[in-house]
């Protein structure tokens, strides 16, 4: 695949990354020759056509219909296994993690933003790239009127939030959150705000899915039961007829992305060669 050949193609920082990763594999090679790496996994950010290798769109990262598995196979000489970063934490965590055992399963990380990975009858959904942006989804907000999710539930949306309507600086969703506990009527009512938020959007994936697990990962996950309890009773009170999900927290934490990457690494290696 040449340059030309794919419509829209911007090189640049895919570029550059492609060779930080040539790089590192490099330096791994010669600092652990034994035993000698067979299959690499890489993950990125943004929309991701897995099965072509190719980077869709990265708006912070710059690149638009990048080839990073043809560009990295041709480098490294080695299979790539190619996914989205949250994509590959919801594998890590459906199959070895907080959901293992489990069929119809959302992954929800929700950090600055939020991202999701959507499992149905113990598959992930990819829709070509597009599943799983449930950051995006719209859900209706205290003024009846109608915002994506992550400007109202993400971990960034809360203190953005929180600083429109105080014109006081805060230091994250933790802070938010501590406020609340000491009285705040506002961090609490921003608080509120982000679980019932976060609530429809769960009861919407129960309704349309049959969703029994939802795992929560992020910065905003490590609320715990401050999170966890007004959640599960929000989403609770959305229901009627519905199996009740089950709302855990993430259990592989910030690697769970390079250990979903690992297995698909695995997994290609496997399909290639045959069993391990």
């Amino acid at each position: 695949m040449h340059d030309g050949a794919v419509p829209g193609y911007t090189a640049g920082r895919g570029d550059a990354i492609v060779q930080r990763i040539v790089e590192l594999t490099e330096h791994y090679g010669r600092s652990h020759p034994e035993p000698a790496p067979v299959a690499v996994g890489v993950t990125v950010p943004g929309l991701v056509d897995e099965a072509a290798g190719v980077g869709l769109l990265s708006a912070n990262l710059g690149w638009r219909n990048y080839p990073f598995v043809e560009r990295l196979e041709s480098r490294l000489g080695l299979p790539v296994a190619f996914g989205h970063d949250v994509s590959m934490a919801g594998e890590a965590e459906f199959r070895i993690g907080a959901a293992r055992g489990q069929s119809d399963v959302v992954v929800l990380v929700i950090g600055t933003g939020i991202a999701g990975a959507v499992f149905s009858d113990g598959r992930r959904l990819r829709g070509g790239g597009f599943a799983g942006e449930l950051g995006h989804a719209m859900v209706p907000a205290a003024d009846r009127t109608l915002q994506i999710l992550e400007s109202i539930g993400s971990a960034g949306g809360i203190s953005r939030r929180y600083e429109q309507f105080s014109g006081t600086p805060v230091n994250g969703a933790r802070d938010v959150l501590e406020r609340a506990g000491a009285g705040d009527v506002l961090a609490a009512g921003v608080w509120a705000d982000a679980v019932a938020a976060l609530a429809f959007s769960i009861a919407q994936c129960v309704s349309i899915l049959g969703t029994e697990t939802v795992v929560l990962g992020g910065g905003l996950a490590e609320s715990g039961e401050a999170l966890l309890v007004p959640l599960a009773e929000r989403v609770d009170s959305l229901l009627t007829f519905h199996r009740r999900p089950h709302l855990v927290a993430a259990e592989l934490g910030q690697n769970s992305g390079l250990i979903g990457s690992a297995l698909k690494a695995r997994d290609l290696l496997t399909q290639r060669r045959g069993p391990l």
